[in-house]
């Protein structure tokens, strides 16, 4: 008892408890930003054991020594009647105090908004190692990438050829059901990076991978190309094909079949036929393909030029009237051309590759989007996305945008799987990522969203409509000042006003300033309507709807319909409309363009993932 009342007489206990909670905090801010810093569970146990080990001189200097007025003097030589050890107390007394203040403020913090954060997270990596789990038990070690090949001509100025023919093996190996096969853009996303095969294989999540290099002189080829088992880093094979161009799809076949005979193990596996063309047009066909995907003015008539060029040569090759209508409806898209010719020169490529070849998927998945956003027919759109299905039900391409359409017949929840499936499959594509970055906006999962936009602008930062669709999600999180910041890096004049009209209206609000005139929201719609009346008033129609001013919305709405604005085709899964949703027009309005509940509960359209 005496012992007691001596520790308690020198403020051990006092000195204890300040310790203990003191260190409680100190291991729960370690374990949060130490992650941030690159430092894993080691140096949290460091933290952990070295205060579990400073306890124990802590307890004794509190039992040797004494707080004076004069500094730090051994117990024993104070008087007691001098001692001060009871003000101590009450300075040791208010210091638990804070620090318990502090522990409890920052397990308030932790738990309301870090914890939301870290299970979101944990909730998507168990998602994605669950689907790692499943694709090895559906495959097992049947998982190949091909890698874009490399570019040897005397010139240096093939690389579309030997990108397409890495495609081309790529298409063709993807069309073995029990292979799985990993997404151009993933696979190419490597291109130009001086990384390992094992390393590339580990973040793809594939056993095998096809490497190689073309060197193009005329009609000349010399094709090289290995399979490397990943896990080993061991080459399996290696070929060289020295032939002509006219020998193109002989080669391709077998460098397929070599690939079956490796890694199909005991299954009966034979490699798929591919559809052939004459050599010369083949060639056009992937320059073209290589050109469209530029995304530029450019490089979509170019594109277009070869396209006819190819099919002067072989007028019956699908491929190239479905990749012509692709060029056709990004210039439509994108105001490179008037939205009735650019959509009706592309449904007439479509319609011409599916009447050579009525079982050619693309077409259709095409003419979908054609019926979606231009003829604003969505009972067709879902009829020819069903007709893609059932000749192509693997295809995630056709998968996503089936999802896409949902999400547009107002089917929010069932629509988004499909597009998360799609980035799952194809997780390096920065357009899959945008695409679910707009369907999250759509189910109001404002972060989902914003951490979509963020990996499209990680993976490629000059994505069209980027930072734009970035500031939207931002805005509607409630991040103001970091929407203005990204709104302003859109380069695309139209659409960077449209944002910064509706950001700066938030914030203009939030402050209480939106009655003051001229504001700077104001002066941004009023150049905005200057400017863009002609191309963007689906745009400025749900501008005026962010900002409450239905009236507008609607005048706005009525001359989108007037010029064909093909944004009408996404009004239902547009989440800026909101505000209107409970207008007395609305539903007269959706009934006018086909969108009605009653007429969207008819169309029948699901999908099922494949495992």
């Amino acid at each position: 008892m005496q012992l007691f009342n001596e520790l308690k007489r020198r403020n051990v206990f006092r000195v204890a408890a300040a310790y203990v909670v003191s260190a409680w905090l100190i291991i729960q801010v370690a374990e949060t930003v130490f992650p941030a810093f690159g430092f894993g569970d080691g140096a949290v146990r460091t933290v952990i054991i070295t205060l579990v080990i400073a306890l124990i001189p802590v307890l004794v200097f509190s039992w040797v020594f004494e707080l004076t007025p004069e500094g730090l003097k051994l117990d024993k030589d104070v008087d007691p009647a001098r001692s001060v050890v009871g003000h101590t107390a009450k300075m040791l007394d208010r210091s638990i105090l804070v620090v318990l203040v502090l522990a409890l403020s920052y397990f308030a913090f932790d738990k309301f908004l870090l914890d939301p954060a870290r299970d979101a997270e944990q909730i998507e990596t168990a998602r994605r190692e669950g689907r790692s789990e499943a694709i090895v038990a559906t495959f097992g070690e049947r998982s190949i990438a091909v890698l874009p090949f490399a570019d040897m001509s005397p010139g240096g100025d093939q690389s579309y050829f030997s990108d397409g023919i890495s495609e081309e093996l790529l298409n063709l190996l993807a069309g073995i059901p029990e292979v799985r096969v990993t997404s151009r853009s993933s696979a190419f996303s490597f291109k130009g990076k001086s990384l390992s095969i094992p390393e590339i294989a580990k973040r793809l999540n594939v056993s095998y991978v096809l490497d190689g290099s073309v060197r193009k002189a005329g009609d000349q080829l010399r094709i090289s190309t290995q399979l490397i088992e990943a896990t080993s880093d061991t080459q399996l094979w290696s070929r060289n094909f020295d032939r002509t161009l006219d020998n193109i799809f002989q080669i391709q076949d077998e460098i397929a079949g070599d690939v079956v005979e490796q890694i199909k193990g005991t299954l009966k596996i034979s490699a798929p036929e591919q559809r052939k063309t004459d050599p010369e047009a083949y060639a056009l066909f992937l320059q073209a393909r290589h050109m469209r995907r530029m995304g530029t003015a450019q490089g979509y008539d170019d594109a277009i030029a070869l396209y006819r060029e190819a099919l002067a040569i072989d007028p019956n090759y699908p491929p190239a009237w479905d990749e012509m209508a692709a060029a056709y409806q990004s210039q439509a898209l994108t105001g490179l051309r008037p939205a009735d010719e650019g959509f009706g020169l592309g449904q007439e490529a479509a319609l011409t590759a599916i009447e050579i070849d009525p079982g050619y998927a693309p077409a259709y998945d095409s003419l979908g989007f054609i019926a979606q956003y231009h003829e604003v027919d969505l009972p067709l759109a879902a009829r020819y996305y069903k007709r893609a299905l059932e000749l192509a039900p693997r295809d995630r391409g056709i998968i996503g945008s089936v999802g896409m359409l949902l999400q547009n017949i107002g089917r929010l929840e069932q629509g988004l799987a499909p597009i998360e499936y799609t980035v799952a499959a194809d997780p390096l594509s920065p357009g899959w990522h945008y695409t679910l970055g707009l369907a999250y906006l759509a189910v109001a999962r404002y972060q989902d969203a914003v951490r979509s936009f963020e990996t499209t602008q990680a993976l490629s930062p000059d994505f069209s409509l980027g930072y734009y669709n970035l500031g939207v999600a931002l805005m509607l999180d409630g991040r103001l000042a970091d929407a203005v910041a990204a709104l302003h890096k859109e380069s695309r004049e139209n659409w960077r006003l449209a944002g910064l009209s509706m950001a700066l209206f938030a914030q203009e609000r939030q402050q209480g300033d939106v009655q003051q005139k001229p504001s700077g929201s104001d002066a941004t719609l009023a150049e905005l309507e200057r400017k863009h009346s002609e191309s963007s008033p689906y745009n400025i129609a749900y501008v005026h709807a962010y900002r409450g001013d239905p009236d507008a919305a609607f005048r706005w709405l009525e001359k989108a319909l007037e010029v064909g604005d093909p944004g009408v085709g996404g009004i239902l899964s547009e989440a800026l409309f909101i505000n209107l949703h409970d207008d007395a027009r609305w539903i007269p309005f959706l009934r006018r363009i086909g969108r009605s509940p009653e007429e969207l509960s008819e169309i029948a359209l699901s999908v099922t993932l494949p495992k």
